[in-house]
């Protein structure tokens, strides 16, 4: 009894329960999202969307499982005839924006009136962005000075990976994949572990000649891809995708746990323990050091813990894009709620 009553909950169920309530309140729109990290993202994107006439309500996918990913957000839960004006998903591009109708999911993903998605390849993607990573660090360290500027560098890196990036999208455009699939990709574009903040220019260095040596191979193994790669390259473009925010669109756990926190872990390590020279300097004895220094470090979150609780992704052009498709959504509630009227 319990399965058909979930099987049956779709978007037009909540709307027959909307109509129930009485007029003054707030109609609901259930929302489903990947997994648990993706609930608080979405409810700071969809607070914008609230108002007197309307709220969200964000699920998971299921209480049957705790996997992630679309095929659960959206296939496995929310079969076709189950979205629709309140009842909607909410869920990671990863690279079926990028691949448009290609696939069967890049389809869904790209077709379907009530999924919504965030024009980048992750939540990752954001909370690395760029201009948000000097508060990032200032959040986890309590230090104001800026060692590095994250958004050359980034943009610098994302230069070097994008020919390789090219390359990976016309591989599942192809379905020539096979040899260098997403995650063989991830491999080539990590930075090193032994990143120099004084000499940033040595890693990219290190990184530009691994894509070197990588299109090389390709351009040896794959010479088909001489006659379609420039239409690929100018699809992706279309898109609005630039070579120096390929960041933002390669797999978001490797731009976080290979990109992004090898270069902040040790400015981290680096700015606490020149506020901790500071405390000691400035101390005038003993007990009022400890105590200061012991304030400090309670005081300190861990940078991976700063990055999840930024907020800079919010100002992202990228964002306009989302904030955009959920008022085309609800644009369409809207209708829907109209003609209900009549």
């Amino acid at each position: 009894m319990a399965h058909r009553l979930i099987h049956n909950l779709n978007s037009a169920y909540i709307a027959a329960a909307n109509r129930l309530r009485p007029s003054r309140e707030r109609r609901r729109i259930v929302v489903y999202v990947e997994s648990f990290d993706d609930v608080s993202f979405w409810r700071q994107v969809l607070d914008e969307f609230e108002d007197a006439t309307r709220y969200f309500e964000i699920k998971l996918p299921g209480r049957q499982t705790l996997g992630k990913g679309k095929k659960l957000a959206v296939t496995n839960v929310l079969q076709a005839n189950q979205l629709g004006p309140e009842m909607l998903a909410c869920v990671d591009a990863d690279y079926d924006w990028v691949l448009q109708s290609h696939t069967e999911a890049s389809r869904q993903l790209n077709s379907s009136p009530y999924i919504i998605h965030t024009f980048v390849y992750a939540i990752e993607n954001y909370q690395c962005f760029a201009p948000g990573l000097h508060r990032a660090v200032v959040t986890a360290t309590l230090n104001d000075r800026q060692t590095l500027d994250y958004e050359a560098f980034l943009q610098e890196y994302s230069r070097i990976i994008w020919p390789l990036y090219v390359w990976n999208v016309w591989g599942y455009v192809s379905g020539r994949y096979h040899g260098f699939t997403i995650m063989d990709m991830c491999g080539f574009i990590t930075i090193d572990k032994s990143f120099s903040m004084s000499h940033p220019e040595n890693t990219l260095a290190a990184l530009r000649r691994r894509v070197n040596q990588k299109m090389a191979w390709l351009q040896r193994h794959r010479p088909e891809a001489r006659k379609t790669l420039s239409i690929v390259r100018q699809n992706i473009e279309d898109l609005g995708i630039r070579p120096e925010d390929t960041y933002l669109y390669i797999q978001g756990h490797t731009l976080m746990e290979n990109v992004v926190l090898p270069m902040l872990n040790p400015i981290c390590v680096m700015l606490r323990k020149e506020r901790e020279r500071e405390i000691r300097n400035l101390a005038i004895h003993s007990t009022q050091r400890q105590n200061e220094l012991s304030s400090y470090r309670h005081s300190q979150i861990p940078i991976e813990e700063a990055l999840r609780k930024s907020t800079a992704w919010l100002h992202a052009p990228q964002m306009e894009r989302v904030r955009q498709r959920i008022r085309e959504v609800l644009g369409d509630v809207a209708d829907v709620t109209s003609a209900d009227a009549k």
